[in-house]
């Protein structure tokens, strides 16, 4: 029996050694990765919730591939391209995610059922308790969504392209995802991807970053605290919700689904529904947690990840991550100046939207010199704040970038 009967036997194997080099290799080097993003789930150094899942699609989806004609590769997971309605209808009766990801994935709806979930785990009294350090130091966190852009622009790609990959820095996967689908069609699952992937250099780049950039003497500073504390009650919070969605709604209209997600999670949480509350922070969010990563995953095939730009956007995610963090520590330090050196500067890194690691990732660099201190509310607050300031540079971007492409 030759090697080509043997490989017929196996419909995968046929596939995979017929395709050209560097789709093999890419296939190849794609499994190997989502092997690699299962180890990291599973030793909770990424995400275990997305990375799991992800990383089981990508293998499956690059070992899974055939030959629907002839010269036509394919998969029978999802069509991410396809728009014509009864070219749909039809792969919508084949492709196994196909109806999860045009009823839920394509139109932004999961990344709305994210937030909505990330909105009942939020507590807005951090925000309310330091309005404006915690406002000032997320604006500063926006630093890499802002200047990535012209940078980007600059590298050749399209306003769209810039200001898609630019959202990476503000380290919030469904913002990204929302964007891009917005403005980037053709590449939101390349931008998707890398932001998601990049979501684990918070963990593991952030601390090295601070270590760099604050000494330890002032890592050791412990935040002033206020004579009294500032006791924030569930109807101030709930007003403040109601207030906040309304103005943001009323000023970016474009990410209005973003920030009513986000704030009907918090609504119900303070209203005391605890039905609904269940309901979001169970079902809703880890199953769309769940169905997120497996897409993200089954998208993760080699002929639509192998773009020549994809190498940009790699580096342009970095970037992106990179100066946000330097934009948050940057924060931190005038706010240390400001106060006189009872600040600590290390609080301003959470002001990067990546709720709650990059707060975590604040205290614990802390802790590693002055187990005693605690930055923990002032870092939540920072972080939360973050999350608003993301979805309104979201809904900038998405509003002005259409008007001012060339």
């Amino acid at each position: 029996m030759d090697l080509q009967t043997v490989l017929k036997l196996f419909g995968g194997l046929e596939t995979l050694f017929a395709s050209s080099p560097a789709i093999l290799i890419g296939r190849v080097t794609l499994m190997l990765l989502g092997m690699l993003l299962i180890y990291l789930g599973k030793k909770e150094v990424l995400e275990p919730l997305l990375m799991i899942p992800m990383g089981l699609g990508m293998c499956a989806v690059n070992a899974g591939v055939l030959f629907l004609s002839p010269g036509v590769q394919g998969t029978l997971f999802v069509d991410p391209i396809i728009s014509e309605p009864n070219q749909l209808m039809n792969v919508l009766q084949i492709n196994f995610l196909q109806p999860i990801y045009t009823l839920t994935f394509s139109n932004g709806l999961i990344a709305c059922l994210v937030f909505m979930g990330i909105g009942v785990l939020l507590d807005v009294s951090y925000v309310l308790a330091r309005p404006f350090e915690s406002m000032f130091l997320a604006l500063c966190a926006e630093l890499g969504t802002v200047a990535t852009f012209p940078i980007a622009v600059a590298s050749g790609l399209s306003y769209n392209d810039a200001a898609s990959i630019s959202m990476v820095g503000g380290a919030d996967g469904p913002m990204v995802l929302f964007t891009s689908l917005t403005l980037s069609k053709n590449l939101f699952v390349p931008i998707t991807v890398v932001a998601y992937l990049y979501l684990g250099l918070t963990y593991g780049g952030y601390p090295y970053l601070i270590k760099a950039l604050v000494p330890k003497r002032l890592r050791a500073i412990k935040p002033e605290q206020p004579a009294k504390p500032v006791v924030v009650s569930s109807g101030e919070k709930l007003t403040f919700c109601v207030i906040a969605c309304t103005v943001l709604c009323l000023l970016f209209p474009v990410a209005a689904p973003l920030f009513l997600s986000l704030f009907v999670g918090v609504a119900v949480k303070e209203a005391g529904l605890t039905h609904f509350v269940k309901l979001i922070e169970g079902p809703i969010l880890y199953g769309s947690t769940f169905f997120l990563g497996l897409l993200l995953g089954v998208l993760c095939e080699a002929n639509t990840i192998l773009n020549p730009q994809i190498l940009i956007l790699l580096l342009l995610g970095i970037l992106s991550l990179l100066l946000s963090g330097i934009g948050g520590l940057i924060g931190g330090y005038m706010l240390y100046f400001l106060k006189r050196g009872k600040y600590n500067p290390v609080i301003g890194i959470a002001g990067v939207s990546c709720v709650p690691t990059t707060a975590k990732v604040a205290q614990k660099s802390v802790m590693e010199v002055a187990p005693e201190v605690l930055i923990l509310p002032e870092a939540l607050g920072a972080n939360i704040s973050g999350v608003i300031t993301t979805a309104i540079l979201a809904g900038i971007y998405i509003t002005l970038i259409p008007l001012l492409a060339p």
